[in-house]
Formats: C-alpha cells, sequence, structure tokens
C-alpha cells in the first residue's frame, strides 16, 4: 500500500499527515471510523445508560456485587466518557485501551461474582477494542504532544 505525505505547519511545531493513496487503505479507515462510532453508540446507549438512570437490571447487579450505586454510576461514567473519547482523534486510542481494561474488569467480575453468566460479551468487545487501539496508535503520539505543550 503506497502513501502521499502532506505535511501541515502549526504553530511551533510541524505535523505530518499521511493519507493513503490506494481506494482499499479509504476504506479501512472509513470502515475503522464506523467501527469507533459503532461502539460509542454501543457503550453510551446499551451500557452506560442503563447505569445512569439506574435502571432495574444494572442496578440488581451492581447490588448483588455490593457496590451498590456509586459503583454503578462511576463504571456508568467511565464508558460514557469511553464511548465519547472515541470519536475524539487525538483520544481514540486510548480510550480504547482503556474500555479494554474496563471490560477485562467486567470479564473478571462476570467469571467470579455471576458464575460466568454472560462472560463473552466482554472478551468479544476486547477485539475491535483492541483492533482500533492498534489502529489508531498514532494518535498517541498527538496526544502525548499536547500533553507536554501544555506542561
Amino acid at each position: 500500500m503506497s502513501e502521499t505525505t502532506a505535511s501541515v505547519a502549526t504553530g511551533n511545531s510541524r505535523t505530518v499527515i499521511a493519507e493513503s493513496a490506494t481506494p482499499r487503505g479509504r476504506r479501512a479507515r472509513i470502515a475503522l471510523r464506523g467501527l469507533q462510532i459503532l461502539l460509542a453508540l454501543f457503550y453510551a446507549i446499551a451500557s452506560a445508560l442503563p447505569k445512569l438512570i439506574a435502571h432495574p437490571s444494572a442496578a440488581e447487579g451492581f447490588d448483588e456485587l455490593g457496590w451498590g450505586s456509586a459503583g454503578m454510576y462511576t463504571i456508568g461514567a467511565l464508558e460514557l466518557a469511553g464511548a465519547i473519547a472515541l470519536l475524539i482523534p487525538v483520544l481514540q486510542s486510548v480510550a480504547a485501551m482503556a474500555l479494554s481494561a474496563l471490560m477485562v474488569g467486567a470479564f473478571i467480575v462476570t467469571i467470579t461474582a455471576f458464575g460466568g453468566e454472560n462472560a463473552a460479551t466482554p472478551l468479544i468487545l476486547i477485539v475491535p477494542l483492541a483492533l482500533i487501539a492498534w489502529a489508531r496508535r498514532s494518535s498517541n503520539a498527538d496526544l502525548l504532544r499536547l500533553v507536554r505543550r501544555r506542561s
């Protein structure tokens, strides 16, 4: 796959933007972005929303764990933050890694506290999250540059 590179001067630094010259590369970028949007919608609507509105199905599980509403709201807020961050270019890789870590925790809790019921769900979600984290890894350097510039 060949690449065309364009340089853009921004302030005191120079940012290099790489664009694939092939239609296949463009389709891959579009598919990856679509996957990010789909996962963001899943985490925001199907996962975080029931926790943040204290839906009985979510509250029941957290009460059973002994985490109560504080744990439920915390996990819901983390999922919503991850969903939003998946859509922000500079945060997308970090968001995918953070949501993957959250899914590892969900898997462990599901195995230990709920006898493995629905344990495959967090593992299945880790696969596309890992793909996004790897494919968008160049955004980590951009994020690091932003953080260093502000400190």
